[in-house]
């Protein structure tokens, strides 16, 4: 049983940077992978990045490659997402996800449990 709630969306403009956040509750937090997902208006969820238990393994979608980075800290039950150059298309409701498995996942239905989502909008 994972509780998620995720912070530090915002408005910003083009070019800038945004540092979400995911805080987890659940003591097998550290035995969970990891995802971020958004969704615009409109649109369907889709993934944006993936970390494994350890950390030691993440996944980005061809989107965001090289403008974000995806990182945890299981002492703090934390998951974040550095995002860098930020444009226009990145503008949607960003999700933190965990999957009940050790290994991460690009697949939506892979995880089990989802939080509220943070709005992230970039201006051009």
């Amino acid at each position: 049983q994972v509780q998620l709630v995720e912070s530090g969306g915002g408005l910003v403009q083009a070019g800038g940077s945004l540092r979400l956040s995911c805080a987890a509750s659940g003591r097998t937090f550290s035995t969970y992978a990891m995802g971020w997902f958004r969704q615009a208006p409109g649109k369907e969820r889709q993934f944006v990045a993936g970390i494994n238990w350890s950390g030691g393994s993440t996944i980005y979608s061809d989107a965001v490659k090289g403008r974000v980075t995806i990182s945890r800290d299981n002492a703090k039950n934390t998951v974040s997402l550095q995002m860098n150059s930020l444009k226009p298309e990145d503008t949607a409701i960003y999700y933190c996800a965990a999957r009940s498995s050790f290994d991460v996942s690009i697949r939506l239905y892979h995880y089990d449990y989802w939080g509220q989502g943070t709005q992230v909008t970039v201006s051009s």
